[in-house]
């Protein structure tokens, strides 16, 4: 069996709350019953090791419990979410799924069977190995969604070690890397995982103050959300000692605001990507943006300002996209960094780049100036192509009330000539109502 460790210990810590849905708690002794009977279930209908699973749920105790069952018997699981239904039976034909298991909202759930085989030569590499594996579809944000395989042993091996017992509300999806990374680290400690029917700044307020959560882990799209809402006379935090943050870069004015705002709180970075799972890192400070990488298992580099990772826990290979790694076993995260000694600063993506006449421009950079600007309630900067200077920077804002688009880019122009560059100013601004994110609570930065 593989990590028998973590089935040892869910057994071990008995009565310990382990999970919270739909503001019922479950323990880890009755999470042990669940995912026993859900072996059965599985035995029942004849899966074996090396067979593909797809998920579709949340964080729930039968869809935990399933999950827990599957790695168990060794099977390749495929966690998918209700949010990507309409891409769903490409993901079941790219994953090759024999089963999928359909959990609703009162996690009652319904089995589909498939006459397939695996016959991916990369699945297949996995099931040589005879350990469980991991499936996660990337967003798509950049292009169609890649299939990511993973070890699920190696994605484990991390969480033997017991560290601090949390109380751990779960803000990435049961799609997510960052969210079955959440789900486990919690576990494997005998901590308990708060979930939350939807990410709205009053649902995970509510959360955090009733089931009194130790960290809270979100991407600072959503932070700056929940700043904005100015929720936090109404709530009682007190419990908070962590806000760990990822997926995008961060605001240095949201960061300043939510130091300002929680002073004890620690303000804690992370570094992961679907493709490398989750990167232990520590921040210099709650108030600076600088990481530096710690713990085992991986390596980093720089090279032409851009950041490479070599990591034990990396995927297999992506199921329906060429390999990216190197002969060395490299992979260009295409993050473009700042070093300072052992510390880094992520910059953002290689690819939202802006070139404005050989001019480079981040759009994480001029977002963070614009966000301070009067009545801005959110903003996405991206590039546009232009015939003389190659790019130019478009700024997409949401308004916190309604304004005149001449006039806002009148205020717009003069608050940017005193902060920025020329070449970094917007020169097309838009206003919208829709929102700046997509379902991950990531920024969108598209045309």
């Amino acid at each position: 069996m593989i990590a028998p460790w973590l089935f040892e210990r869910i057994v071990a810590w008995g009565d310990a709350p382990a999970l919270v849905w739909n503001d019922t708690l479950a323990s880890y002794a009755q999470l042990a019953e669940l995912a026993d009977r859900w072996q059965e279930k599985f035995l029942a209908r004849d899966l074996k090791a090396g067979q593909v699973v797809a998920l579709e749920g949340s964080f729930s105790p039968n869809a935990c419990a399933a999950l827990i069952a599957l790695v168990r018997l060794g099977a390749i699981i495929a966690p998918l979410t209700p949010l990507m239904r309409a891409q769903r039976d490409q993901f079941l034909g790219i994953a090759e799924a024999r089963l999928l298991v359909e959990f609703d909202e009162a996690d009652e759930f319904t089995f589909h069977e498939f006459e397939r085989s695996v016959s991916n030569a990369v699945t297949r590499k996995l099931i040589a190995r005879g350990h469980p594996g991991l499936i996660i579809f990337s967003s798509g944000s950049t292009g169609s969604p890649k299939a990511i395989l993973h070890d699920f042993a190696s994605l484990l091996e991390k969480f033997q070690k017991v560290r601090q017992k949390k109380t751990t509300l779960t803000f990435l999806l049961f799609d997510h890397i960052g969210g079955i990374d959440t789900l486990f680290n919690t576990l494997a400690s005998g901590g308990t995982v708060v979930t939350v029917p939807n990410r709205d700044p009053h649902t995970v307020s509510r959360a955090l103050e009733k089931y009194r959560v130790h960290t809270l882990p979100a991407s600072p799209t959503f932070l700056n959300l929940w700043l904005m809402s100015g929720q936090f006379e109404d709530y009682d935090f007190s419990a908070l000692q962590v806000i760990a943050y990822g997926t995008e870069p961060m605001p240095p004015n949201t960061l300043k605001k939510l130091h300002e705002v929680f002073p004890a709180v620690s303000l804690v970075q992370t570094y992961g990507m679907s493709e490398l799972g989750v990167l232990r890192s520590r921040s210099r400070d709650s108030e600076s943006l600088w990481i530096k990488f710690t713990g085992e298992g991986f390596q980093t580099k720089i090279i032409d300002g851009i950041l490479w990772v070599k990591a034990d826990a990396a995927m297999i290979g992506y199921l329906n996209a060429p390999d990216l790694f190197d002969a060395a076993g490299w992979l260009n995260t295409q993050d473009a960094v700042e070093v300072d000694g052992e510390y880094l600063r992520i910059l953002g993506r290689a690819s939202d780049l802006i070139n404005v006449g050989g001019q480079k421009v981040y759009p994480a950079e001029v977002e963070n100036l614009l966000l301070q600007l009067d009545n801005v309630l959110e903003v996405a900067v991206f590039g546009k192509a232009h015939p003389m200077m190659g790019q130019i920077v478009v700024a997409r804002f949401n308004l916190k009330v309604p304004e005149p688009l001449p006039e806002f880019k009148r205020r717009m122009g003069a608050f940017c000539r005193e902060r920025m560059a020329a070449y970094q100013i917007p020169r097309l601004v838009e206003i919208s109502d829709d929102d700046q994110y997509g379902s991950r609570f990531k920024k969108l930065r598209n045309a």
